[in-house]
């Protein structure tokens, strides 16, 4: 049985641990208002550019443009998003999970796919398993950078361009929410440019230089629009499910130190009625030796 010194010592590391949780939310919470505004930023941009380029592709770009050409798949790289660090709840293991689940139904189709890691969590994962490796970006999200965003792009789309790799799938958690973050999982290369259909009459407009010249100038600021969009959401869908875990963990603490201090109050009356036992038995004993 723990004695009341050792009650005491846990009472007191817990309230510890309470005080990191706390303040770990808190500086999560502060956080997250930042990446809420950029990604509440960056989403009307993305969708935008790529509406813009569903109004100027053609029959043309569809079949020669090197970006968006379809091919026969055979190479896929799928890139996982995940954070750098852990106390965020299960935000890394349901990432991950899905990238297993997804990669394992490629290999089931006879269809060979390489992973690339963004995030440490979701390299330290896959290198330590029967994994292809197409390479890695890890300490990107304590200060979250649109340099980033080139790096990764720039191998993706020299991956893909180079012949290795048929498909880029990305693999991410797409912020809802503070208690709520979707996993999607997007094609990113070929670009999923489709001309609009409808009735509706659209506008005729006047291109300048031309609408080829428009559309791949375009192209490349697409590519790179998507990947800083979902490097905000992945991040900002992080830091909720950190503030969240702290949040519960806080709770929690709270919970055992009450838990605790009951237990701590028991033990102590016990050794104190136990104590005037003695003193009542050894008075006792006096008289009756009187």
């Amino acid at each position: 049985m723990a004695t009341l010194r050792d009650i005491k010592l846990r009472i007191k590391g817990v309230q510890n641990t309470q005080q990191i949780t706390k303040a770990m939310k808190m500086v999560a919470a502060a956080k997250l208002r930042r990446a809420q505004e950029g990604i509440l930023n960056a989403r009307p941009y993305a969708r935008k550019i790529s509406t813009m380029l569903s109004h100027l592709v053609t029959e043309e770009d569809k079949v020669e443009n090197s970006y968006i050409a379809p091919r026969e798949i055979k190479n896929l790289a799928v890139v996982v998003v995940t954070s750098d660090r852990g106390l965020c709840g299960a935000f890394n293991t349901n990432i991950i999970k899905e990238s297993v689940k997804y990669i394992e139904s490629l290999r089931n189709e006879s269809l060979n796919a390489v992973a690339y890691c963004v995030g440490k969590k979701g390299y330290d994962f896959f290198k330590k398993r029967n994994y292809d490796l197409a390479g890695h970006t890890t300490g990107i999200f304590n200060f979250l950078k649109y340099e980033y965003v080139l790096t990764v792009s720039k191998k993706l789309i020299e991956m893909y361009l180079d012949g290795k790799v048929d498909r880029v799938i990305i693999i991410y958690n797409e912020f809802k929410s503070v208690i709520q973050q979707r996993i999607v999982t997007e094609q990113f290369l070929p670009v999923p440019v489709e001309k609009e259909e409808g009735t509706k009459v659209k506008p005729n407009y006047i291109y300048e230089p031309d609408q080829k010249s428009i559309f791949n100038y375009l192209l490349p600021k697409h590519l790179k629009a998507q990947m800083w969009r979902i490097f905000l959401e992945s991040n900002a869908a992080e830091l909720g499910a950190r503030m969240t875990a702290m949040d519960n963990a806080t709770t929690n603490a709270k919970e055992l130190i009450r838990t605790l201090q009951l237990t701590y109050n028991k033990e102590r009356q016990a050794a104190i009625t136990k104590e005037i036992l003695e003193i009542v038995s050894g008075a006792n004993a006096l008289k009756a030796q009187q």
